[in-house]
């Protein structure tokens, strides 16, 4: 039976997906093989050493330590994809609300108390709507940089609403560059997008290569007049430089954002969400799925899909055979060692695949008899290797 702590609160459906008979699931697990969590941060936590995988209901994975886990062969997977339409819809409640005085003529209205007559608040709404005026979207460049699951998504469906659309994602993989849509613009570079673009959404990971890519250089190059919204993670943006950018001449005139800091707070030219980008029913189930579903075909097959740290790598099973999987360090020689252990042993292969990426290797053997201890613990010394599961 495997066991599954989880963190924060889960959908059902998600949890639904362990069944009762092979599997043990909740909050207080001390000896868990899998976590499952939101936005609950590990940073500061022990991992546990029966700890085999970490699935993270959603995109980011920055409340993680992935290299820890890297280190030991624990296998971290997120949700790419799951909560995209959620993002996608409220980037485009973002850009509405940019583009119109929305906001301002709503908290307007609520300050009208004193007028009790219907007559007369309708001749001053009248007379003061103009106060409130503001521009179509259709026609207007929307820059989107990160063209993944949510940029491509957020590009298609202001293409459906007239905008013209240019995009900039410097990892661009064949996968999503297929999704685009044909009439997005490629821009060179972050720089030729922020000179064009009435407004500008990002859609990049929370990396170290992404940190504060809006900053007082690149936003010097911004439209001036332009909107800008942020609802992929704060650390993409420099809070400081948006602030400065607000107060020129020339820089942006809006920021809307799901990352509120103590910085904007109080500013009509700033609109701040709680970050509810992914705070949809829909989404949180979605999620949930497919977070379980990953730790599932893991557990039980050794199979990784969605995983941030490791390669995507599957092998049907073959009846009859029993699986043996490992991680070691991408250098050379290390399955070939493993081959001879179990040629040595005489355990014959029927099957295997193995992947790569960055510093791991992923090893699926399917060998013909189950292996003994001996022959495990052979494995396990091979120099390199990182971890070794065998699954009936």
């Amino acid at each position: 039976m495997f066991k599954i702590k989880t963190y924060n609160r889960i959908s059902v459906n998600g949890l639904e997906r362990f069944s009762r008979e092979n599997y043990e699931v909740g909050g207080d697990i001390a000896h868990p093989d899998a976590m499952l969590l939101r936005s609950h941060k590990l940073h500061d936590e022990l991992l546990p050493e029966t700890l085999k995988a970490i699935a993270r209901a959603g995109a980011g994975v920055n409340n993680v330590p992935v290299k820890q886990c890297s280190e030991r062969g624990i296998v971290v997977f997120n949700t790419p994809g799951a909560n995209a339409n959620a993002v996608k819809e409220l980037v485009m409640c973002g850009l509405l609300l940019g583009s119109r005085g929305i906001t301002g003529g709503m908290n307007y209205v609520q300050t009208l108390t004193h007028i009790h007559d219907a007559g007369e608040m309708s001749v001053l709404l009248e007379k003061e709507k103009k106060n409130f005026a503001g521009n179509e979207l259709y026609g207007k460049k929307l820059g989107v940089v990160g063209l993944g699951a949510i940029g491509s998504m957020v590009a298609e469906t202001a293409l459906a609403l007239g905008m013209e659309v240019l995009g900039f994602d410097p990892a661009l993989s064949v996968e999503a560059a297929w999704r685009l849509p044909n009439q997005v613009q490629r821009m060179e570079n972050l720089q030729s997008l922020l000179s064009k673009s009435d407004y500008i959404t990002l859609h990049v990971p929370a990396i170290d290569a992404t940190r504060h890519m809006l900053n007082s250089d690149t936003l010097a190059y911004v439209k001036s007049g332009a909107v800008l919204l942020n609802f992929a993670r704060d650390a993409i943006v420099d809070a400081q430089a948006v602030l400065a950018s607000l107060d020129s001449n020339n820089g942006l005139s809006q920021y809307i954002c799901d990352f509120p800091e103590p910085c904007l707070i109080g500013r009509n030219d700033v609109l701040a969400m709680p970050h509810i980008g992914a705070s949809t029913q829909e989404a949180e189930e979605n999620c949930a799925v497919m977070a379980a579903n990953q730790l599932i075909d893991y557990l039980e097959n050794g199979n990784i899909k969605n995983s941030v740290n490791f390669p995507a790598i599957a092998m049907e099973r073959d009846p009859g055979t029993v699986r043996i999987t490992f991680a070691n360090s991408n250098v050379s020689g290390v399955l070939g060692h493993v081959l001879g252990v179990l040629a040595e042993y005489e355990v014959n292969v029927a099957d295997m695949v193995n992947k790569s990426r960055g510093e791991l290797a992923y090893n699926i053997i399917d060998v013909e008899d189950t292996p003994s201890n001996d022959v495990i613990e052979a494995i396990k010394k091979v120099e390199h290797v990182v971890s070794v599961r065998v699954l009936s």
